[in-house]
């Protein structure tokens, strides 16, 4: 059961997460998700077989202490936005942010259902709880400053133009970096236990 309902909320945990990139590019002035039918709480046009669905299943199913899974990007034209990088960062901000506020949208009603003097069924509070956990997940995974992730786009933001495009091109093999980062550990440092702690951190911040 726990497994199901994990999947099914990183699913569309994950979903929303694309939709609120493409929702603020619109914003912005980049049409393209909405064009393409990605403006869409509709799961099926966000789902890649490998990543959405294969992937978290398998860290799942081995207990790895980090669950991850991804929708496919929405697709955002950065010659469209009106400010360049600075909205190409707004855009990539608000699927980590839609994350948060899932979170702590869930921890408050997680929270409320304690005083409530009703006794619900224990899968309202094992669902709270997960979407809190993979949210947090989400929102911090992004947050990585390895591109393509998210946390990416808000660091070039710091760089010159030539520095920036440079480290962005990276993006091509990022996600093989990311990968060897998580199960091979650097020395002292291991992206996987940070991760973790990190989600730790916002479980106790969030009453956990």
């Amino acid at each position: 059961m726990e497994l199901l309902i994990g999947l099914i909320i990183l699913i569309y945990s994950a979903v929303l997460h694309e939709v609120a990139h493409g929702f603020v590019a619109e914003r912005l002035g980049d049409p393209t998700a909405r064009l393409m039918g990605r403006l869409t709480l509709n799961p099926r046009p966000h789902i890649d077989p490998m990543m959405s669905i294969a992937l978290p299943l398998i860290l799942l199913l081995s207990g790895s202490p980090i669950i991850f899974g991804a929708a496919k990007p929405v697709p955002v034209d950065p010659f469209n936005l009106k400010e360049g990088r600075k909205d190409m960062a707004l855009v990539s901000l608000a699927g980590p942010l839609t994350n948060l506020l899932l979170a702590i949208a869930a921890a408050i009603i997680f929270k409320i259902l304690d005083f409530v003097p009703i006794v619900f069924p224990s899968f309202i509070g094992l669902f709270l709880f997960l979407t809190v956990k993979y949210n947090l997940l989400l929102a911090v995974f992004n947050l990585i400053p390895i591109p393509p992730l998210d946390g990416s786009k808000v660091f070039s933001m710091i760089l010159p133009d030539r520095e920036a495009a440079t480290y962005l091109s990276l993006g091509s093999m990022g996600m093989f970096i990311i990968f060897f980062l998580l199960f091979f550990p650097i020395g002292p440092f291991d992206l996987g236990t940070t991760v973790f702690h990190l989600i730790q951190l916002g479980l106790v911040a969030l009453g956990f």
